[in-house]
């Protein structure tokens, strides 16, 4: 079956919820994030949730990019 649409495959196709409670919305250094437990030390970027462009220009907080809690002192969850 081919579906063409611009709706995101997201709403089409909607991940389990077992998937959304790993994800948490935090702010780091000032960029809003969905970010995903990885382990007891990391978390792992889902996605940047920033208008601006110089944020996804970032390469240490490209989507896929894991985080050091060590590192999360500018850290708050949202």
């Amino acid at each position: 079956m081919i579906l063409y649409t611009m709706m995101p495959s997201e709403l089409i196709f909607p991940p389990e919820e077992v998937e959304q409670s790993k994800q948490k919305l935090i702010s780091y250094q000032g960029i809003s994030m969905l970010v995903e437990q990885t382990d007891s030390d990391h978390v792992q970027i889902v996605r940047i949730l920033s208008s601006d462009p110089q944020h996804y220009l970032n390469q240490e907080l490209c989507p896929g990019s894991k985080i050091s809690f060590a590192n999360l002192g500018g850290l708050s969850a949202m």
